[in-house]
Order: C-alpha cells, then structure tokens, then sequence
C-alpha cells in the first residue's frame, strides 16, 4: 500500500468558500429560470404566413431557411438583427420595419392622411397570430410591404458592385432573397405585434419607431431607475466596508526586506522555454489582429477605397470583421495557455515527462485551428463552401465552423489536463480550498463554459440562440475569464513574495463572490431586445450594476497596485524584475474600471441600450474592455514569463516600455477620439430622428462622421506600429535567446525571492 500524503489544511475561513457557493448557486439557479422562459416566451415562428385570402406567403421553412442564409453570408458581421452584430451595414429588423410601414402608409393613402399612419400602426401592432393553428395572417398592406421588401433586398445583395460594404453580387438568387426577406420580415414582426396578454411588443417595443408607435415600455425605464439606486447603494456599502476592513490590500509583505532573484539565476523546464513559441504566435495574431482592426476601421471611413484600392472586392468587410473579432480571442487564449503551462512548475517545483511534447502538441493544434477556422470563414462567406461544420457559422465571436469550435474545446480541455499533469503532484498534498486547487478549477472552467457555445445552433430559434451566444460573450468572458485572470496574477505575487498566500485567497474568493454576483445573471442584459420577456430585462439590468460594484473596489487599490513595483525596489537588495508586467496589469485595472465598468454600466441601462444598441457607443464599450482588460493582461503576463526565457544580455526594458505606453496611448486616443464622440452623435440621431436612421450608410458615412474616423488613424499607427511590433520583437528574442532547458525538478520555494530577514511563518 502506498503513503498516505498529509495535505496542507485549508488557508482561508470556511466562510469564504460559503459565500461563493451560495452566490454561484443562486446566480446559476436564476439563469435556469431564465432558461426556462426564454425557450417558453421567445416570439412565436409561424407555420405559415398567409394573406387575407389564405394564399400562403412564407412558411415557418423559409424562415429558418432565411436565417441560415443571414448567417452563413456573414451578414451578422456587416449588419445586425435585434441590434446585434455589426455596426457598418443596416439593422435589418429596424430597416425593413421602417420601409414596411412607410410602404404601408403609402397602401392606405400617403404620410399626408392621418387615417393611413393610424392603419399602419393598427396593422403592425394587432397580432393576428393564431397559436392553435401556427398560421399569421398579414394585412393587405403587409403583404404589399412584403413584396416591395424583396424587391428592394434583392437590389441591395445583388448589387454588382462594392458600394455598401459586401462583395460583388453577393446574393443573387430570387429564392434565397424571398427566404432572407421572410427572415427579416418575421423580425419585424416580433417588434411591432403586441406580445399576448402585454401592451408592448415580443421585443419590447424595440426598435424606436414612431411609425408604428414604438416607444420605450415602462420597464425599460423603471428597471433604468432602479438600477441606478442598485448601483449607488451598492457602492456606497462597499466603500464602507473597505473603509471598516481591509478585505483584500496587495500588502503583507511590504515591511520585510527581501532579495529578488535574477531570472537568468531561476532554472527553467523543457515546457516553460516551449512557451516562448506560444508567446510569439501570440504577438504575431496579436499583429495580424490589429491590421484587419485598422483595415475594419477603413471601411467606415472610405468604404471603396483602401488607399486607392477597392479591398472588398477580395476581402470584403465582413470577412475582415469576422477575423478581426475571432483573432482577439484566439491571441489572449494563445497567451492565457501558455502562462498556465509556465506557472505549473514553478508551483509544484517539478514537472512531469513529456510535458514539453504536450505543450508543442497543443501549440500545433491551435495553429490548426486558428488557420483552418480563418479559412472556413473565407471560404463560407465567398460561398466557396456551404458546409457551416468547416465554413462559417455566421454568429458573431462564434462564426468559426462547428468542427473547428469543437477541435478548439477539445484543445481547451487538453490544455486544462496539460495544466492538472502539471500540478499533480502538488494538489495530492493540498486542501481543496487552497491555492493550487482553485488555479486548476480556474483553469477548467475555461473550456466547460466556452463549451456551451455549442448550444448556439444555427439551425435554432435566434432569440434562444442569441442566449446561448451571450453566455459565451459574457459570461465566458466577464466572469470565468476574469477569474482565471484573478487567480493568475494573485498567484504570481504569492510566488514573488509580495502578498500572502491567505491575502491572495481572499482576493479570489471576493472576487468570485463580487463579480458572479452581478456577472452571473447580468448576462441578461445583452437581450433586452431580442424577444425575451420583460423578466430578462429587469434582471438584467439590476445585476447589471452589481457589475460595477468590484470594479469601483479593484479602483480603490489601484494606487498601492500601481506602486508594487516602487515599494518592491525600496524593501530589497536587488532590482524588481517585473516592472513593466506590473505596469501592464495596474493598466488592466485602468480599463477595467472605464471600458468594462463606466462604459459598461452607460450602455447596460435599458433606457440607454434601448437607443443604443448596434452603435459605436457598443464598439467603445468592446475595445475599452476586451483590449484594455484581457489584452493588457495578456501582454503582462507575456514580459513576466518572457523575462525569465530571454538572458539578461537580450532583454529589453527599452521595448517593453515603448509597447507599453503606446498600446495605451494607442487604445486611448482610438476611444476617446473616435469612438466615444461617435457613438455619441449616433445615440443623439438615433433619439432625435430614428434609430432606423442612425444605422443606415448615409449618415454612417456623412461628412462629419467621417472626419472623426479619419481622426483614428494616428491612434491606430501608434497603438500597432509602436505598440505590436516591439511586443512582436520581445517575443523573438523568446525563441532566438531562449535558456536551455535543464532539470524537470527544482525547489519551488527558492524559484523567485529569498527573504533576507524574517521569513513569513503566518
């Protein structure tokens, strides 16, 4: 019989791991509710449409049918529908609501005749669906604005030209625009007839359109109200809390005088030196990434003209957006496995055979999937394939082919056993409340919660699709990722000697219980508009601001973050090794707090999302907080493990800095000189004209829009040629002055600091 191994007893009070269970169980117990009413509330298909004569005009087919072609043409990443997607081409719900009812006003007599606009909105606010039979009934104008509709639709994707932002000619088919039409018209449907038993639409009365008397519901701005009052008494027991108790404090340590090893005097493992390959696909996506950004941008400001060259005619703009959004992950993710691989042997102070040829097996896999998702989505929006399993799927952050999201999963799930292997050895001696054990289940939380992208089916209901999207988009990101995030950087200064390793529990643990307190279930306020009850929006919106509650805490403790490295140097003998990887994270906390937190919360409230929605004010909110939170930690994270594989000699400070300041300098200027003023203008528009309006070419493109998308080219020169190449070089001087590998076991507790004068017995 083998030893038993006596494990380390538990690190953080029992109450701690209470509360976060609670709040993760309620959070998940309120989102299976809210499951539950999204699949028994989401706005009825019909199974037939028919006239008033019964001539079938669609079928519930063709609405599927219409929904498919939407997708796999990539239209989600030109235009959106129930405001989401991108922001270059139409709404498509709002626009053929606002041109239905125009043509209906037209059918019953013209703008001039107060009888034909109050028809109109009688019209397309009756619902006329009968849920014994599945069939809709439309009115005789309904059906005239039908058919007008795909007139007009099939000159617009037909169009042989690059004019509004597709390809050439890109659906030409009379059959397939009747069923992309019936998709549409089905959307505007939902957003005009009164939901059964309410006053207000299955969308509630999204879009703004006064044509068929849409307008903000009473929830809408009740639910705005109280969450503000959310918010502000939220705050206001946080700031009482913190001042009362020192919940978190990267302190503990600050009074001891210690001797930081050099990184070149810190053995490394075969797998940490394969990490510098993993850091420099990371830089060079990163690059790629940036360019297709800058390239997005162009569109919006010169739509047929690249500089003198007409680029959508090869690489139209919603192929480009489409690699530029899925890019952004596929960098951070590169950079977010290879600090778990790193990490691993420096805590459990050995590492297992093989590990390195696992490491490059997985390295190989994610080159295999990033090419081969990045061609499938090419090759599905050219229609060179119709294949949505090797093509494209056509939802946005999830458009890669289902095989190549799949095979990405299945790489998750091999980098989280990559990771266990790793630790192994360390969590058989370990509470399963400490330190090691929650950097795994961080780390195995990443593929179970990005697997639930899988419920998002194509072939699905878009309104329960789209939830399904968003626990990726959001709860994915907003809440796992930021807590592998937490665990990361907690664990690194636990490892360095600056905190304790009861400190960093605390943080993570509050961590857990803060943002899944308002991450969990404010999921929800992403659908607002796309056919969920109004229970979805109130829920939404209340956890919504709990949102912003951590985030004005992490703001709080910015300063002592800020000043680590400076009281670091001042309490040893030698030189702090991380400065600008903790200058990388304090930005992380910079744009926590603006993007996710104050640009966040603005567009969160109903009221304010209601007009918003699909605007630049949402492209704003996406780069302050995707780039500025996870791609400023991805960098850090890349100069912390990259100091100790580059010797010395090669290291470059002067490169780190530059990237450093100019990735954020770059971000800022592209925020607050484009994005903000612009979303700005298009909020106003959209309140004082139409939503419609707002979303349409001819003011995206208007004179003085385009000087403000002009105004973004200096940002984005400075955030990519000052800010990726240096980063771009750093991470070659990874692979080209790598230390050689030497023993697969080593003294964890020696591998950072030694303590000069006491050492810490707590």
């Amino acid at each position: 019989m083998g030893t038993m191994v006596e494990k380390r007893p538990r690190m953080i009070a029992n109450g701690w791991i209470q509360a976060a269970g609670v709040v993760l169980l309620i959070g998940f117990f309120i989102m299976g509710v809210l499951t539950y009413y999204t699949y028994n509330d989401e706005p009825p298909i019909p199974e037939t449409v028919k006239d008033s004569s019964g001539h079938v005009l669609f079928t519930r087919a063709d609405v599927m049918a219409g929904q498919g072609i939407f997708l796999t043409n990539g239209l989600m990443e030109y235009g959106s529908v129930f405001g989401h997607g991108a922001y270059l081409g139409p709404d498509f719900t709002a626009e053929y609501l606002h041109l239905a009812a125009l043509a209906s006003i037209d059918f019953y007599g013209g703008a001039k005749s107060d009888a034909s606009r109050a028809r109109t909105i009688e019209d397309f606010k009756t619902n006329r669906y009968d849920p014994a039979s599945g069939t809709l009934i439309y009115t005789d104008s309904q059906v005239h604005a039908f058919e007008l509709m795909c007139a007009h639709y099939g000159a617009f994707f037909g169009e042989p030209t690059t004019k509004f932002g597709l390809r050439p000619s890109a659906i030409t088919d009379p059959g397939d625009i009747r069923k992309l039409v019936s998709f549409f018209s089905w959307t505007a449907w939902a957003a005009a007839a009164q939901r059964p038993g309410h006053s207000y639409s299955y969308t509630n009365n999204w879009p703004a359109e006064d044509l068929v008397s849409n307008g903000p519901t009473a929830d809408s701005i009740v639910w705005s109200v109280l969450s503000l009052a959310a918010l502000l008494g939220g705050t206001g027991l946080l700031l009482a809390a913190f001042g009362r108790w020192n919940l978190v404090g990267w302190h503990g340590r600050e009074q001891q005088k210690m001797t930081f090893r050099a990184p070149d005097e810190v053995l490394l493992t075969p797998a940490q030196n394969a990490c510098a390959w993993f850091f420099f696909v990371m830089a060079a996506l990163f690059c790629v990434q940036t360019l297709l950004g800058g390239a997005t941008e162009h569109y919006r400001a010169d739509l047929q003209a690249f500089f003198g060259f007409d680029l959508g005619r090869w690489l139209p703009f919603n192929i480009v957006r489409t690699w530029h959004l899925q890019l952004s992950i596929f960098w951070v993710a590169t950079s977010y496995l290879a600090a778990g691989i790193f990490l691993a042997p420096m805590i459990t102070g050995r590492e297992p055979r093989y590990q390195k040829l696992l490491a490059y097996g997985l390295l190989g896999a994610l080159v295999l999937v990033v090419v081969g998702s990045m061609a499938g989505e090419f090759a599905g929006i050219q229609h060179l394939t119709t294949s949505t399993w090797l093509g494209d799927q056509g939802f946005e952050y999830l458009d890669l082919g289902r095989l190549w999201q799949i095979l990405l999963i299945v790489g998750l799930f091999f980098w989280a056993a990559i990771v266990y292997r790793g630790l192994k050895g360390r969590l058989r001696s370990e509470h399963m409340s400490n330190l090691p054990w929650v950097f795994f289940f961080s780390a195995l939380s990443i593929p179970a919660f990005y697997a639930v992208g899988l419920l998002a089916n194509p072939g699905q209901h878009f309104t329960t699709t789209d939830f399904w999207r968003f626990w990726v988009v959001h709860l994915w990101v907003e809440d796992f990722l930021e807590l592998f995030t937490t665990v990361l950087v907690a664990y690194v200064f636990v490892l360095l000697g600056v905190v304790h390793e009861r400190v960093a529990l605390r943080m993570i643990y509050l961590d857990v219980i803060l943002y899944s307190a308002g991450g969990i279930v404010g999921t929800m306020h992403h659908v607002y508009f796309s056919g969920e009850p109004a229970m979805h929006m109130a829920l939404g919106a209340f956890f919504s601001a709990a949102e912003v509650i951590p985030l004005t805490f992490l703001t709080l403790e910015a300063w002592g973050f800020l000043q680590l490295g400076a009281i670091q140097q001042s309490n040893s003998d030698t030189r702090f090794p991380h400065y600008w990887a903790v200058m990388f994270l304090a930005a992380v906390g910079f744009w926590n707090f603006l993007g996710a937190g104050v640009f966040g919360f603005l567009i969160n409230l109903p009221i304010v999302s209601y007009y918003e929605i699909g605007t630049a004010l949402t492209a704003n909110h996406a780069h302050a907080s995707m780039m500025g939170v996870y791609g400023m930690l991805s960098v850090g994270l890349a100069l912390f493990c990259l100091r100790y594989i580059i010797p010395q000699r090669y290291w470059s400070d002067r490169a780190a800095k530059i990237s450093f300041w100019s990735l954020n300098l770059g971000l800022a200027w592209m925020v607050f000189a484009t994005l903000f003023p612009l979303g700005i203008i298009q909020l106003y528009h959209a309140i004082e004209v139409s939503y419609y309006d707002a979303r349409t070419l001819k003011f995206i493109g208007s004179r003085g829009n385009a000087i403000l998308e002009w105004m973004r080219m200096p940002g984005d020169v400075v955030f990519i040629v000052g800010g990726t190449l240096p980063l771009l070089y750093l991470c070659f001087l990874g692979i080209r002055h790598m230390r050689p590998g030497h023993a697969e076991e080593e003294d964890s507790e020696t591998l950072f600091m030694e303590v000069a004068t006491q050492s810490d017995r707590r």
